[in-house]
């Protein structure tokens, strides 16, 4: 008898929301990090931030081949074990400005994406084999959906984690967080400045300098790169915690464990279906490669949230909110949100007892809400930091996930549920939306020096959740159903492979950063994402029928339109 998945689902879930609570606390600040501490510029920066996010993406298709000839679970315990070292070296204080500190940086760079590489490929693997029987296989794309929301309730905490571990740094010492003042500090320290602006930015935000600015100047960065490693430590003790739930939740995914040297072949069989033939297999793989094409954009286009995205919250856009719009920058009341949001849903869901408690719960915290968080929260915001604005898609993540489940369970029942790849080619649709609001709200801006509403950021967040909401989970549960049983940890990584592409890809944008007019960068992302979305609507056809219950009469012609229901 097939073991039920829940529990192995929360407990897999819950280790990867540690890693990833700790991964976004760093990436978070990691722009900022770079040209605070060496003097980078937007250039610099966002190309070596852009190789990282390339490496840690390109690495489980490593980790993913190694967990092939050896053992996930194995893969995901040294993973843990590698990255915790990796975030270790990056918390060691060093030399501000110095070569010697950068080699040490990219060293532990190597380390936390090889450690990604061996852990988060392989642990998606074993979240997708939990649903491998025939009795469990119609919840994947559900239970990778509810996967991807306990993630992001890691993610959308970080960037807080992060700031508060700045701030008392910074405030430790008498400092407080000012976006132009790394920049001014290290052109003073490279002689390019002559003092006056540094002197009046920090004694507008109430700082004294005193006479000898160069060793202030080395002091706010040197205090500013300390908070920086606080946060990295923080990523240490997830990392922790991240374990202690694999490894004290072992018997809820226990069935799905397969050592490759040991895994008994019938036991394995029973799991995953009949072995497919050298034929099968390679309709599959053309069939991944397709949708591996696509995401490469999509990514590309996403993870401007650390780049341009940064940099615009950075230098374009108000350090001040007001109105409901400051609620979104008080955590608590984004928590209290995203748990009214999955109350409202368990009214409809639960029966009897359960239905009434959610209700007396969503009364509870959306009272909560208007009357205690909005209240409270002063009238102006003032001091937000750039990496604040990643919280919004996290918290989007989290609270919109229901919604997304009552939305296609709700076409499942109609019979009318969209196919992964066709939900895919939608979110490239929504990503150049997402992008046309950048557009619109950087029409009037000149350079890249402005101070325009926070929501415009806020509103771009929103409809790239939407996005990926229709893109990553349903990609990754494509894969995990379509990766012939023998690549499954090779197929997983080349997902990641092409992550790691559309990632490296990122820093085009940044290269264009300050050379063209704002807005026409956000333009290029919106060509970008039509042209992608074009591309896979005209592959509609052959990716649907790898998940196809029942091909039409052209798919059995087709060589690359003849999976077999068993196998799937």
């Amino acid at each position: 008898m097939s073991k039920s998945p829940s529990a192995g689902l929360c407990v897999l879930s819950l280790a990867n929301t540690g890693e990833r609570f700790g991964y976004y606390t760093m990436l978070a600040i990691f722009l900022l990090y770079l040209q605070a501490k060496f003097g980078f510029d937007s250039t610099v920066s966002g190309q070596i931030y852009a190789i990282f996010l390339a490496l840690v993406y390109f690495m489980p298709l490593v980790g993913g081949w190694v967990a092939d000839k050896w053992s996930f679970s194995k893969c995901v315990v040294t993973g843990i074990a590698v990255m915790f070292v990796g975030y270790a070296v990056m918390a060691i204080p060093t030399d501000i400005r110095s070569t010697t500190s950068l080699v040490i940086l990219c060293a532990a760079l190597v380390l936390i994406a090889t450690g990604t590489g061996l852990f988060k490929g392989n642990l998606q693997v074993m979240v997708g084999d939990l649903y491998n029987s025939p009795k469990y296989a119609g919840q994947r794309d559900s239970a990778f959906s509810i996967f991807y929301m306990l993630i992001n309730v890691g993610s959308m905490f970080a960037p807080g984690m992060a700031t508060y571990m700045c701030n008392k740094a910074m405030s430790a010492q008498g400092l407080v967080y000012q976006a132009d003042l790394p920049s001014i500090c290290n052109r003073y320290l490279d002689g390019a400045e002559n003092g006056a602006e540094l002197v009046a930015e920090a004694e507008a935000s109430g700082m004294q300098v005193g006479s000898d600015i160069s060793a202030w100047a080395s002091h706010y960065i040197e205090t500013l790169s300390t908070g920086y490693g606080y946060a990295f430590a923080v990523a240490c003790a997830s990392l922790v915690i991240s374990f202690l739930i694999y490894f004290l939740g072992r018997k809820a995914y226990s069935h799905v464990i397969t050592d490759k040297n040991t895994a008994a072949t019938d036991s394995k069989q029973a799991e995953t279906g009949p072995e497919l033939s050298p034929e099968q297999t390679r309709q599959r793989v053309v069939a991944l490669f397709l949708v591996f094409a696509v995401v490469i954009f999509f990514w590309m286009v996403f993870h401007q949230n650390g780049a341009t995205l940064t940099e615009f919250a950075k230098s374009c856009t108000a350090p001040e909110a007001t109105g409901w719009t400051r609620v979104g920058f008080n955590l608590l009341g984004l928590t209290m949100i995203a748990a009214a949001v999955w109350c409202i849903f368990g009214m409809f869901k639960a029966k009897g007892t359960l239905r009434i408690i959610c209700g007396i719960a969503f009364v509870a915290l959306a009272a909560g809400v208007a009357f205690y968080i909005y209240p409270s929260t002063p009238d102006v915001i003032s001091g937000i930091q750039p990496q604040q604005y990643q919280q919004f898609n996290p918290f989007y993540v989290v609270a919109l996930t229901p919604v997304s489940l009552a939305l296609f369970g709700w076409l499942a029942r109609k019979k009318k549920e969209p196919s992964a790849p066709r939900k895919i080619g939608y979110g490239m649709i929504m990503a150049a939306v997402a992008y046309g609001v950048m557009l619109i709200g950087s029409m009037s801006i000149v350079g890249t020096q402005a101070s325009v509403s926070p929501n415009w950021l806020i509103s771009t967040y929103l409809l790239l959740t939407f996005a990926e909401l229709l893109l990553s989970p349903m990609g990754i549960s494509f894969v995990s159903k379509v990766a012939p049983p023998k690549l499954k940890g090779s197929m997983m990584g080349g997902w990641f492979a092409a992550t790691a592409v559309g990632n490296y890809l990122v820093s085009i944008p940044m290269l264009l950063w300050g050379k063209i007019p704002t807005y026409m960068v956000w333009a290029i992302l919106i060509v970008i994402c039509l042209i992608s979305a074009l591309f896979i609507f005209a592959m509609m056809k052959k990716l649907e029928a790898a998940t196809s219950d029942k091909p039409s009469p052209e798919a059995k012609r087709d060589a690359l339109e003849t999976v077999e229901d068993d196998a799937i």
